[in-house]
């Protein structure tokens, strides 16, 4: 292989691995990168409970497959109460007036109307929020979701409530596990 180009530089057919697979079929294949998040996301919803705090994460999926999450304590006071048998929903970009986004959580109730949680965004501690764009951006760039759970798993965190958050997410993505 020519060390002057990179694989990027290579049609998908000419680039291979060492031992020739081929980056555009095999294993090794680049990810479809998805450069404009669809305004609705299908969601699914999974809650957890570490200790006594009870935990939700909003698990934003493109093609059945998860692409963002939103986790956090599952706190009255702050707004995310859900009956226990939501379990699915959707995630929905709004824009704000400045040009901002903001995410917000749609389920349908059992009567059939529209209920909406406004702000997930906003919801939850700035830190969790934080890291969670940090796992959403690793997911939105198609790491395996085997390995996502390592990296998360593998963390250093040095407070008991962000470890058990930590645990929470572990515990959300490996439903995804094939």
């Amino acid at each position: 292989m020519d060390t002057q180009h990179s694989d990027k530089d290579m049609k998908p057919q000419q680039a291979a691995s060492t031992d020739g697979a081929n980056w555009a079929n095999g294993p090794y294949a680049r990810p479809k990168v998805i450069e404009d998040r669809p305004d609705e996301l299908d969601c699914d919803v999974v809650r957890f409970q570490n200790n006594r705090d009870k935990w939700v994460a909003f698990v934003g999926l493109l093609d059945g497959r998860p692409y963002e999450i939103f986790t956090g304590l599952q706190d009255d006071d702050e707004g995310i109460v859900l009956p226990k048998t939501v379990t699915k929903g959707k995630i929905i970009r709004q824009t704000n007036a400045d040009g901002s986004h903001r995410y917000d959580f749609q389920f349908e109730n059992r009567r059939g109307y529209k209920t909406t949680v406004e702000g997930l965004s906003d919801k939850f501690n700035p830190e969790y929020w934080n890291y969670a764009k940090l796992i959403s951006g690793v997911l939105r760039y198609g790491m395996p979701i085997d390995h996502v759970v390592k990296l998360v798993s593998s963390l250093s965190l040095n407070d008991d409530n962000i470890n058990t958050w930590k645990n929470g997410v572990v515990r959300a993505l490996k439903k995804y596990l094939e």
